[in-house]
Formats: C-alpha cells, sequence, structure tokens
C-alpha cells in the first residue's frame, strides 16, 4: 500500500530519512534558488528522490538541448559576456534556469530591442539567454506532449501557445508566478501523436534512462520544426504537469511507478 504526505522541499523540520521515497511534483520555486534546491536534492539522496538528483540536475539547465542527440528547437546561448546576437525574424527568449515560462517572451522584428533587453537582464542575473526561432505551427497545432511514466508512455496531451503577443509573457498574480496563460483550465486536452513524434519522444526518454536511470515520470514536449518534422522543446523531469484527468488510470500507473522504483 502506498501511503502519502505533502512536504515541503525546503521545510528544516521534515526528517526525509523517514521516507522510503520523495517524489517531486510541485517545486515551482527552484530555479530561483538552483544551487540550494539541488543541494537539497543531492542531501535527500538517489536511493530516495524521484527523479534523481543526477536527471534534476541535468534537465534544471535547458542548455541540455545541446547535450541531447535528438533534434531540437534551433538555439543560440548567449552567456553573460558574450556579444549580443543579431535577431533575425520572429524570436522566442527564455532563460536557461527557469520554470513555468517566468522571463520568458515573444518578440516580432519590431520588438527586438525589447528582445536584447530581456536578454541582458538574463545576463545579469548571472543565467544564460536562449535565442530561438518563433516556431509559428506553434499558434496553428500547439505542441505535443508525450507523458511517460514508469519507463513506458502513459498518455498524450494537446498545449495551446502560452506566447501569444509581443513581449514577456505576463505573469500571474500569487505565489505561483508562473505565466498567467499555464494557469488556463483549457490550455491542454488529451492529444494524440503520430508515428515521428512517437519515434522522437521514444528516442529521448531512451537516452535519459541510459544515462540517468529510468524516471518515474518525465513529459516530452515536442512541436513541429522549421522544416516541418518535429524537435524537442523541453524535457520536463522536475515538477511538470502531467494532468492526469486527461488519462484514466494514469494516477494508478504513477503509483505503481513510484512503488516500483
Amino acid at each position: 500500500m502506498l501511503g502519502a504526505d505533502v512536504r515541503v522541499w525546503d521545510d528544516a523540520a521534515v526528517d526525509w530519512s523517514a521516507y522510503d521515497r520523495v517524489v517531486l511534483r510541485s517545486v515551482w520555486d527552484y530555479s530561483g534558488r538552483l544551487t540550494e534546491f539541488l543541494a537539497w536534492c543531492h542531501a535527500v539522496g538517489p536511493r530516495r528522490l524521484r527523479n534523481s538528483p543526477a536527471l534534476v540536475a541535468f534537465d534544471a539547465d535547458k542548455r541540455y538541448l545541446s547535450q541531447l542527440s535528438a533534434p531540437s528547437v534551433p538555439t543560440r546561448f548567449v552567456c553573460p559576456g558574450d556579444d549580443l546576437p543579431v535577431l533575425e525574424g520572429e524570436v522566442v527568449v527564455k532563460p536557461n534556469v527557469s520554470a513555468g515560462a517566468r522571463d520568458t517572451g515573444r518578440f516580432r522584428p519590431h520588438g527586438h530591442a525589447g528582445a536584447i533587453a530581456l536578454i541582458d537582464r538574463i545576463r545579469a542575473s548571472g543565467r544564460v539567454a536562449l535565442v530561438q526561432p518563433y516556431l509559428p505551427a506553434i499558434d496553428v497545432d500547439g505542441e505535443t506532449a508525450l507523458v511517460f511514466i514508469g519507463g513506458k508512455l502513459s498518455h498524450t496531451l494537446n498545449k495551446r501557445a502560452v506566447l501569444r503577443g509581443d513581449g514577456v509573457a505576463p505573469v500571474s498574480d500569487g505565489a505561483l508566478g508562473v505565466a498567467a496563460a499555464m494557469l488556463e483550465d483549457d490550455l491542454v486536452r488529451a492529444g494524440t501523436a503520430d508515428a515521428a513524434q512517437l519515434a522522437l519522444a521514444g528516442a529521448v526518454h531512451d537516452e535519459i534512462c541510459a544515462r540517468f536511470g529510468v524516471p518515474v515520470y518525465a513529459r516530452i514536449d515536442l512541436v513541429a520544426g522549421p522544416q516541418g518534422a518535429p524537435v524537442l522543446l523541453e524535457l520536463e523531469t522536475i515538477e511538470p504537469s502531467l494532468y492526469l484527468a486527461t488519462s484514466p488510470g494514469s494516477s494508478e500507473r504513477l503509483a505503481s511507478a513510484v512503488l516500483a522504483s
């Protein structure tokens, strides 16, 4: 039988050794305190923490896009001290460490000054700015997210565009501080994946399994790339919304995966 308590990761009063498994589910504040959070992950340790501390550390920095073999959204990484990039067309700017589309923006050509300002703000915080072309297929077809639980594909989701206008994405009021669009009730619905999407997501999942072991859960977000074939947008193994309500039986699959891990 599986019992569960809800605990806050930075609560010093919690005895983490009292738990057989510690499953990350909604650590929305980790990106602003990454060093502290990763130290906590390693203190909890690979025997208890799910997903593993090594996978969490890898996935917490979006530069993993350059470290995986899968085709991904074309990305330029602009580090502190680098020359500013020459921007062309519609672009997305985001930090290498972020969650919930914080400090993320979409900029058409007339808004490139705002993109440069965001790049500078990200770099001033010590982070790396990612500059990507905005892929127009997102406005038409959205993102396809494939959710793996316990090493197997559990369900597939379709997600509407989050970045809908020029400039930095508006942030919600309240403690979460995520992009406001992320909280819309109809943002995500049950979806389907074609053969190319299934193959790409499977390849990404196989690669992280080979490097870090089988994760209890992983959400792999894909979009149609510049040539129409799917590319990796993000790998989500730290705090993804899994939208279990869209897939009957997925909650039970997650519980079984925790027990088996």
